[in-house]
């Protein structure tokens, strides 16, 4: 049981306390997703994502559109975390922590089982998407839908 002060809140406050920490966990995962975008490029680094989805405006719709489920998965995380205890006071201590280790790990499962995929079938060489960009387009749209998905997990992990 935690020892503290219990403070009475009203409606509005709470509504207040929960739209701050809304906005506080969409930009923490906005720069988690940056990141992941950036490991993305690590992890095929003959392949330039960026300048390939640039080059066909299908491309850039597939991009636009994993980005924005990105996003509503990001929020519908933050959205539907409920503060419990002292929230307060655990958010960037514990609960940041949590969800910073639980996108890591995730993504680093996924880097390792992406590239034993890779190895597993040579007949299909992951290489050639640098020569679409709409094969890029798509590709990085499932990523982007992938990040969602872990970082949405995250949540579930730290709250």
């Amino acid at each position: 049981m935690e020892s503290g002060v219990r403070v009475a809140v009203g409606f509005w406050g709470l509504v207040g306390f929960w739209l701050v920490k809304v906005l506080i966990l969409a930009l923490i995962c906005f720069f988690l997703g940056w990141l992941g975008l950036r490991a993305l490029d690590a992890l095929t680094p003959r392949i330039h994502e960026r300048e390939e989805i640039g080059k066909d405006p299908i491309a850039t719709g597939l991009f636009i559109s994993g980005f924005l489920i990105y996003v509503a998965l990001v929020i519908h995380g933050a959205v539907t975390t409920l503060p419990g205890g002292s929230f307060v006071g655990s958010l960037f201590m514990r609960r940041l922590g949590i969800i910073a280790i639980a996108f890591v790990v995730s993504l680093l499962l996924a880097i390792g089982l992406f590239n034993l995929l890779d190895r597993l079938t040579p007949q299909i060489p992951f290489a050639k998407l640098r020569h679409s960009s709409l094969g890029t387009g798509l590709y990085v749209f499932g990523y982007l839908i992938f990040l969602g998905l872990i970082t949405n997990a995250a949540f579930a992990a730290a709250f």
